[in-house]
């Protein structure tokens, strides 16, 4: 939706530093997403040179609808474990969280990859996984980590920025913008669409920014984008498929709140630059977890499960599946990634404990002020 009215103009943001801690909100979901059902599939070998397999019988991985992993490479992990693997996915990363606290004294399965840093901290309270320090651990990037108990291990990574149609912007010779405080500008006015924080994760880490940025007066710069006339859509793949200039529909937005990772996927056949890049002083950095399911029937093939995520096959496969950042340590990345697919120096970020604290009154304030 777009919402039109009158405010007076925010000028640039002020970082809060007080709450500038690791675990921040996301859910990684990326550009051309693969998407899988709720269903069985088989899954694939360390490639680390593990031990042999203790867990025997089927093992459930429940996970977010975005989960991706080759084919191949889930039957090789299969076929070397000696472990039936069934995935369930109950939706995005918040419908993830909230299904598994209900079923708590149920649980859904044994494993769970795709608890993202928004939702970590509830997870975490609610005591829906338990410790498992994977002996692969010890290779993930540092500072992912949401806490010292070795419940949550992360797995991959990653930064929603705003990202820009530069074949757009180039042809109406229009500034591109760089900041926050740019997309309220009325130079840049009907040119955005972001997702809505209620309805998409993305749509989240984008709000979670802006309250890093403008701390107390976030509301106030929401105003601002709104009388800007931003749009507002539900899903990510709307405001990108459907909304934005460069999506390869017909969309009239030519900003569009996405990846970081997104614009080398937007290289046309015979160029060697992409048409999108993204806004690094607009990104929040996102981090997804895996863990073992507290009260799993198969503790054993879960830990498996776990392991497999931060081997170094499926850490490779990452990037091409789900287009997000792998949390090991010098794992490949695709070579456009150097110099189209940056993370922000920078990023802006929120506590996974403040935000488990004041999530749904920010959606509601939010709500309140751009949907009315």
């Amino acid at each position: 939706m777009t919402v039109r009215t009158s405010s007076p103009r925010l000028t640039s943001p002020t970082r809060r530093r007080g709450h500038r801690r690791r675990g921040t909100a996301a859910v990684l979901t990326a550009l051309a997403l693969a998407v899988l059902a709720a269903g069985c599939s088989t899954v694939g070998e360390t490639g680390d040179g593990g031990s042999g397999s203790a867990a025997t019988g089927r093992v459930v991985l429940v996970t977010h609808d975005s989960f991706s992993v080759s084919k191949k490479l889930l039957a090789a992990f299969e076929a070397d474990s000696g472990l039936d693997v069934t995935l369930r996915a109950p939706g995005d990363a918040g419908s993830l969280v909230n299904q598994l606290v209900l079923s708590k004294d149920a649980p859904l399965g044994d494993a769970v990859y795709g608890i993202d840093n928004s939702f970590a901290s509830r997870a975490l309270d609610e005591g829906i996984v338990e410790p498992y320090a994977s002996p692969l651990a010890d290779r993930v990037v540092s500072g992912l980590e949401v806490d010292s108990t070795d419940r949550l291990t992360p797995v991959d990574y990653g930064d929603v920025c705003v990202n820009v149609d530069r074949k757009w912007f180039k042809q109406r010779g229009l500034a591109e913008p760089e900041t926050l405080a740019d997309l309220a500008d009325p130079a840049y006015r009907d040119l955005l669409v972001v997702s809505n924080p209620a309805t998409s994760s993305p749509g989240l880490a984008f709000l979670l920014a802006t309250i890093d940025a403008y701390g107390d007066d976030w509301t106030d710069y929401w105003a601002q984008l709104r009388d800007n006339g931003v749009e507002v859509a539900d899903s990510w793949s709307d405001a990108y498929y459907v909304a934005f200039t460069g999506g390869g529909g017909d969309g009239s937005r030519p900003l569009v709140l996405s990846y970081a990772s997104s614009p080398p996927y937007t290289i046309e056949k015979g160029a060697d630059q992409p048409t999108t890049r993204a806004l690094l002083e607009t990104c929040y950095r996102q981090v997804e977890y895996t863990g073992v399911l507290a009260g799993a029937e198969n503790p054993e093939g879960a830990q498996e499960l776990v392991d497999f995520l931060l081997s170094r096959p499926f850490q490779k496969d990452i990037p091409q599946q789900m287009y997000v950042y792998p949390a090991v340590k010098g794992t490949p990345l695709p070579a456009k990634w150097k110099r189209f697919a940056p993370l922000a120096d920078n990023p802006y970020r929120v506590s996974s404990a403040e935000i488990d604290a004041n999530r749904e009154e920010w959606i509601q304030r939010w709500t309140a002020t751009v949907v009315g």
